[in-house]
């Protein structure tokens, strides 16, 4: 066993590689607790795009002891819920219950992803299920040009495909797909229990002894490399705003930068006293939603710009974005910086008050580093950004040159790819 800094948080590893983590938290009367797989859309090959999120709905459509209504009459017939999600480097399977029923949860858990029939004619139900969710996010603008964003960023690579994946392949899904990608990625090495609330590590740990430890290990093809691409995706729609969406490459979540990049994306939009915000939306009344935020995968990253406006000024809209950042690399004051610390500590802090946040937190640092990081290291990190990181990262994520966009909408005067990228080197 592994005792983490924070005295309250616990982490354990199998034999066969499994890892429990807990975080007990004094007080509560309620726990959540998931299995995050370290398996998403960046893991799949390209004829398997989409297999990733089919499969987190499948896990819910029967296992060899439990109806698809069986497993949701077993949480909530003691007032629980259970839930998932898919994204481009983990599938999580989730529950919040009371404290005594913290052992059915995870029962319920292992049983969807150890003994799950895939059943024929559920699979053509959630099917059309998926083919419902990516038409309504085509017709999404802000959901759509994020994706088309992601495409272009990182062209012709896993971790540029959608995570829903195109109709023509969800229709093709067969299922034998399905225990094909299970039995590639869900082994006992990326799978990870974690429970944050009113739960006792040590009976956590002998459950998922009991369920998951007479996994075998398997070794598994590492994901591709990402590597950041220069790209536009324009597609003119009269619509009433134009999306406009911008991505410029950034630091992976292993590498020390990704702080210095947080603040900095944070400094540049990410708040009512942004500078994007007050430049483009107070002060010239150019659009009412514009922020900028920083992402990190685990060998790269991607700061995202977005804002909608009218047709007749998106070229207005632009031009003061790419001027505001290549001011940000020149003259970021230190206010500034510290305002954009104490909006990232106070969201970190803000945001683990529910143990839900907390689950997911402790999933995603062992993935990440196979240890929990303190707060308190955490939040030195950010306090250790200075000033002139700032604006050195600032100035060189503009010189660089590498920039994606994706426009949706009246877009014809927006400027195009090479004169938005000419501009920010400038």
């Amino acid at each position: 066993m592994t005792q983490t800094p924070d005295s309250q948080t616990q982490l354990t590893e199998l034999a066969n590689g499994f890892r429990i983590v807990t975080e007990h938290m004094p007080g509560l009367k309620s726990a959540a607790v998931g299995i995050w797989v370290l398996a998403g859309g960046r893991h799949e090959r390209l004829e398997q795009n989409g297999i990733a999120h089919f499969l987190e709905h499948m896990a819910f459509k029967g296992t060899e002891k439990r109806s698809t209504l069986g497993i949701a009459e077993a949480i909530e017939d003691v007032g629980g819920y259970i839930n998932a999600y898919t994204s481009r480097e983990v599938t999580a399977y989730y529950a919040r219950v009371l404290e005594a029923d913290v052992g059915l949860a995870v029962d319920v858990l292992a049983d969807i992803l150890r003994n799950p029939v895939f059943a024929p004619e559920e699979i053509e139900v959630e099917r059309g299920v998926i083919l419902q969710e990516i038409g309504q996010a085509l017709d999404t603008p802000d959901d759509v040009v994020f994706d088309w964003l992601q495409e272009r960023a990182f062209a012709d690579q896993p971790m540029g495909r959608t995570i829903l994946g195109p109709a023509e392949r969800v229709r093709g899904f067969a299922r034998n797909d399905f225990f094909d990608f299970v039995g590639e990625h869900y082994t006992p090495e990326t799978m990870i229990l974690s429970a944050a609330g009113a739960v006792d590590h040590d009976a956590l740990v002998a459950l998922a002894e009991k369920l998951f430890g007479d996994m075998a290990r398997r070794d598994r093809a590492d994901a591709a490399q990402a590597r950041f691409t220069c790209g536009e995706a324009r597609v003119i729609k009269p619509l009433e705003q134009v999306h406009f969406a911008m991505a410029l490459p950034g630091p992976g979540y292993r590498d020390p930068a990704v702080y210095t990049a947080q603040v900095y994306a944070t400094a540049l939009g990410g708040g009512m006293s942004s500078r994007l915000f007050q430049e483009v939306r107070e002060k010239r009344g150019l659009c009412y939603s514009i922020f900028a935020q920083s992402g990190a995968y685990a060998e790269t990253g991607m700061m995202t710009i977005y804002a909608g406006t009218s047709g007749d000024q998106i070229a207005e809209l632009c031009e003061i974005t790419l001027r505001e950042m290549q001011r940000a690399g020149n003259d970021m004051s230190t206010q500034e910086v510290a305002r954009a610390r104490a909006q990232m500590k106070a969201g970190l802090l803000m945001g683990l008050e529910s143990p839900s946040s907390r689950a997911e937190r402790l999933a995603r640092l062992v993935g990440v580093w196979n240890r929990v990081p303190s707060l308190d290291e955490t939040i030195a990190r950010i306090d250790a950004v200075t000033t002139g990181d700032v604006k050195v990262y600032g100035a060189e994520l503009c010189q660089s040159g590498d920039v994606a966009t994706a426009l949706y909408g009246p877009a014809d005067a927006a400027p195009d790819l090479a004169a938005i990228r000419e501009r920010l080197a400038a």
